[in-house]
């Protein structure tokens, strides 16, 4: 499937990622490489595309197919000359399934020649991590460009020797944080009579760790190879042994790699140049307590990682107090457009006060890790009263308008402001829709609002700025307090739930697969569907069709006669009631079919997925085949089963709205929450 041409970039206020960026008009076209039968891989990739795929015996008869098909999978044990790859001019992912690698291994020179590298495992549904990895490496995910915006960003530092034992608690571990590090050097490879830990973990045991820590976070991975020198435990004989980890990282897809900047200038700059869409965090650290900001030396270490660094990060261990003002002034000193980010600390109790005032990516750590990464590091929670007791975090009132209740979203609100020791108090206020929340507005401790359900623009002229998403969906659901210059105040009236409809329909599929595609929406009136069209238009769907009501510039189909002038919609949600939300199911099963044709020796299947999405509130849970949705499966009175039974891949509103209260909370108090959190924390309420 071609991406047709986009219509032009609509601007979006308030740090609303442009689509432009995250969207190219050019299809991607890959060239999937797989395990002895283990071609099915290569279906799920092009389903995650949106596209087509062939399978071919040999990597010669699939020259054919170079401008048909956009997703060509070979049987990796058929290439026997691994210079063909860069013949195909094709992006080259090696995908490996680990439950077979483990038993026969895998072919490193022939990854080595690859761009990328995929692991999986049959023992975990892998959509969601796939559409993840390939949006990454795709260049349609940019987690950085959305984390430079941020006012402050953590990281948080996993110091488990097998990242397994974090996996239960990831959602709890990584509140607050913004991205996830993994320790590599700390890691604690069983030996092969199991009563030792080999002295560096192997790359199949490292690359499983990747994958597993991938499947359970959302979060960008910070992969970390941390010398003896600077409180690590890898060895610094051999600088490639460094190389090698990091360039793998590289390959499987980690957002961030720590390269410190003792490594050969070489290695730096191959690994700058090889990088694709990765960021590197070039890393220093001192131990020897007589380091100085103020000294020349700082601003030369600054600089020699600048040259290859996305972002500076400079730690040194201090005794003394003062020590937090010296970097203060240098870290001023190395601000502004021409510099990369600055990440700036002090160790050990005296340096605590920096880990306060930096900015970009702060290490963190929580009560339920083994231990600490470094001497004096602190949890979110401990910031954050830190920087309370420091004046910089004010006791703010937080509103939670609506039904908020019953449905468990203040539950979530307040757990999560616990979770961070965020000073400020969750007053809820259960009133009617049309109610005037202007009285709460005008009050000097305000600290923004989420209102549930979302407030008609047109019943509060007293709203203050909206942003366009807000005005164009004509309901706000969140108003945001937003920090001007000279530490002035403005009020942001948003609508985020069409980011929890957008966040949803680009779970298990990448941006571009959209553009070129149609899509249908049920409801009952404009408004119902209001935010879901404002979605599909963010995505640049070619067509969206109506079914239930009228919107300018958009067909309305009028019975199901009219479901033939619509060609395989790739999305169909339905935003009717419970009560009528058993409509969409004709139009489900008008678009139920598969199409097979084959050539030569290549199968060449049109692989393009569906998605069904039902928003109608308190919707009958169930244990969906595809993993969402929770409680009883209620048969076919159950539009998500009958959705799921076509083939149809689906989601519920718990799984929208969990995605909007997660970005209100981040525009609330600018700290981060993962959708397996918002779950736990809002309990069964959250499906109401």
């Amino acid at each position: 499937m071609a991406v047709g041409a986009m219509p032009a970039a609509t601007n979006r206020a308030y740090g609303v990622m442009k689509i432009p960026e995250i969207i190219h008009n050019e299809p991607p076209r890959l060239l999937v490489l797989f395990d002895t039968g283990e071609d099915e891989i290569t279906s799920t990739v092009a389903d995650v595309l949106g596209c087509t795929y062939a399978l071919a015996h040999q990597l010669e008869s699939a020259q054919d197919w170079s401008e048909e098909v956009v997703v060509l999978g070979v049987e990796s044990g058929s290439i026997m000359a691994t210079d063909a790859l860069r013949d195909m001019g094709r992006t080259v992912i090696a995908t490996h399934c680990v439950d077979t690698c483990r038993q026969e291994g895998s072919d490193e020179s022939l990854t080595d020649c690859c761009d990328y590298e995929y692991l999986y495992t049959k023992t975990a549904l892998i959509r969601h991590d796939l559409a993840r990895f390939l949006a990454f490496v795709l260049g349609q995910y940019k987690p950085h460009e959305e984390l430079r915006k941020k006012a402050r960003t953590t990281m948080l530092s996993t110091t488990f020797s097998d990242i397994r034992a974090a996996l239960p608690n990831m959602g709890i571990l990584s509140v607050g944080a913004d991205a996830v590090e993994l320790r590599v050097d700390l890691l604690r490879e069983p030996g092969g009579d199991k009563a030792h830990f080999e002295a560096v973990p192997g790359l199949q045991y490292v690359g499983e760790q990747v994958m597993l820590l991938r499947q359970r976070t959302e979060l960008p991975i910070v992969f970390t190879t941390r010398c003896t020198r600077e409180n690590g435990r890898f060895p610094m004989e051999d600088p490639e042994l460094y190389y090698t980890y990091l360039r793998k990282a590289i390959q499987w897809g980690c957002e961030y790699i720590d390269v410190e900047l003792w490594l050969p200038e070489d290695i730096r700059r191959k690994l700058a140049a090889e990088k694709g869409h990765s960021k590197i965090i070039s890393a220093w650290h001192d131990f020897s307590g007589r380091f100085k900001w103020t000294s020349p030396v700082a601003h030369s270490i600054f600089h020699e990682s600048a040259l290859y660094g996305d972002i500076v990060k400079m730690i040194a261990l201090v005794s003394d107090v003062e020590d937090n003002y010296e970097l203060e002034f240098f870290r001023h000193s190395v601000q502004g457009p021409s510099f990369p980010l600055f990440s700036g600390l002090n160790m050990s109790a005296a340096g605590q006060l920096s880990r306060t005032l930096n900015r970009v990516f702060t290490p963190i750590t929580h009560p339920l890790m083994p231990m600490i990464a470094a001497p004096g590091q602190l949890s979110a929670a401990e910031i954050n009263s830190m920087l309370q007791s420091l004046g910089q975090k004010p006791e703010l009132e937080v509103y939670a308008v609506g039904r908020v209740l019953d449905n468990g979203h203040a539950k979530f609100l307040e757990k999560c402001l616990n979770e961070v020791s965020l000073p400020h108090r969750l007053l809820c206020v259960d009133q009617p829709q049309t109610c005037s929340i202007q009285s709460y507005i005008a009050k000097a401790q305000f600290g923004g609002a989420y209102i549930n359900p979302p407030l008609p623009v047109e019943f509060a002229p007293y709203l203050p700025t909206l942003t366009e998403a807000a005005s164009t969906i004509g309901q706000v659901d969140s108003i945001f307090v937003q920090t001007t210059v000279n530490n002035g105040r403005t009020l942001i009236a948003d609508n985020v739930t069409w980011k929890g409809i957008r966040a949803t329909l680009t779970k298990d599929f990448i941006p571009s697969a959209f553009p070129g595609r149609s899509a249908i929406v049920l409801a009952s009136s404009e408004a119902q569907a209001a935010a879901a069209m404002y979605a599909l238009t963010s995505l640049h769907v070619a067509a969206i069709y109506t079914i239930g009501f009228q919107t300018a510039g958009h067909k309305q189909l009028q019975g199901l006669g009219d479901l033939d002038l619509v060609h395989e919609p790739l999305v169909v949600i339905s935003a009717l009631s419970v009560e009528r939300s058993m409509a969409a199911v004709p139009v489900l099963k008008h678009y139920t079919r598969t199409l097979h044709h084959h050539r030569h020796d290549t199968q060449c299947i049109s692989s393009k997925g569906k998605i069904f999405i039902d928003l109608a509130h308190g919707a009958v849970l169930h244990q969906s085949s595809n993993g969402n949705g929770n409680g009883n499966n209620n048969g076919n009175n159950n539009t998500i089963s009958i959705a799921e039974t076509l083939g149809w891949k689906t989601f519920t509103y718990a799984d929208c709205i969990a995605w909007t209260i997660g970005e209100a909370f981040r525009g609330l108090v600018g700290e981060n929450v993962s959708c397996d959190f918002v779950r736990l924390a809002a309990g069964r309420g959250l499906y109401m």
